[in-house]
């Protein structure tokens, strides 16, 4: 069993163990049973934990700091707003007083005329003012929302990239393939689209030798990535174990066409020692 970690966040991913032991590595297989520490260090898992908190504290600031520049940014339309209604008003009355002025002087209208005229012109500028301003809050307003819905689903979506991420984790640390498969069901609860978690769950299902089980998983991974070399390796290991050569050997033929590197593990992967005989596996060997 293999873990891999790439980098600070990265997933855990684990490689099955495929190759059969060369001569070397047999002579240290005593050794190996004869530890009684771990070799892992959980300052990897540590590390990785503090760099999600680190990157979940810097997007609550982020967060705050947006929200404090668009309020910044209201009040300040707000301000300009509301200035630039006062002094269109005032020189408006200004306007229509000196007008007025003239108009008396001239004797074209009284006093009461010319009042009731500035009112109902103020009235009507003011009023067309407030339309205006109020139509751009509207607009400011749902940018704001806008803004808010789109650093709420971000965050959303860090948790659940953390979360998704930890289960790795623990699936990689996991040395039971019953405990794998628990692991893995999580993951697949967050995404049952998830073609990795698929593939990686029927490896773990042949361990329990369930190569039905592990084969429906395979086909429900290909029905999503057609062109998935795991998937199509892991199904023909579980035809293997099911005593179906002519499927195995197709879905061999198709893991190599879309990943060459699988070539290499046929000769060392014991699920598949039944189909060693055969003229057609001879052949994609003979290919290497």
């Amino acid at each position: 069993m293999l873990v891999v970690l790439c980098g600070a966040g990265a997933q855990a991913r684990e490689v099955p163990a495929t190759n059969a032991l060369s001569a070397s590595d047999e002579a240290y297989g005593d050794v190996v049973e004869d530890l009684e520490e771990p070799l892992y260090s959980p300052f990897i898992e540590r590390y990785v934990l503090d760099e999600l908190k680190t990157l979940r504290t810097d997007m609550a600031s982020q967060k705050h700091e947006i929200m404090q520049q668009i309020l910044d940014r209201e009040h300040n339309s707000v301000d300009r707003a509301v200035a630039y209604s006062t002094d269109t008003v005032t020189y408006f009355f200004y306007l229509i007083a000196g007008v007025s002025s003239i108009l008396v002087i001239m004797g074209w209208s009284s006093m009461r005329d010319v009042q009731k005229r500035i009112q109902v012109a103020a009235e009507g500028r003011v009023t067309k003012l407030i339309d205006v301003y109020e139509t751009r809050l509207e607009k400011l307003e749902r940018v704001v929302k806008q803004k808010t819905q789109h650093i709420q689903a971000n965050r959303e979506e860090i948790e659940r990239t953390q979360d998704i991420q930890a289960l790795w984790l623990r699936a990689g640390q996991e040395n039971s393939p019953a405990q794998k498969i628990a692991i893995y069901d999580e993951i697949l609860k967050y995404n049952t689209q998830d073609v990795e978690a698929l593939t990686y769950k029927a490896h773990s299902v042949l361990h329990l030798d369930e190569p039905q089980w592990a084969a429906n998983l395979c086909t429900q991974a290909l029905k999503i990535d057609a062109e998935n070399s795991q998937a199509h390796y892991q199904l023909a290991r579980a035809y293997s174990a099911m005593g179906l050569p002519d499927e195995a050997i197709q879905s061999l033929q198709q893991a190599i066409h879309f990943t060459e590197s699988y070539r290499s593990e046929l000769s060392h992967d014991e699920a598949l020692k039944p189909l060693e005989h055969l003229p057609d596996f001879q052949k994609l060997l003979s290919n290497a």
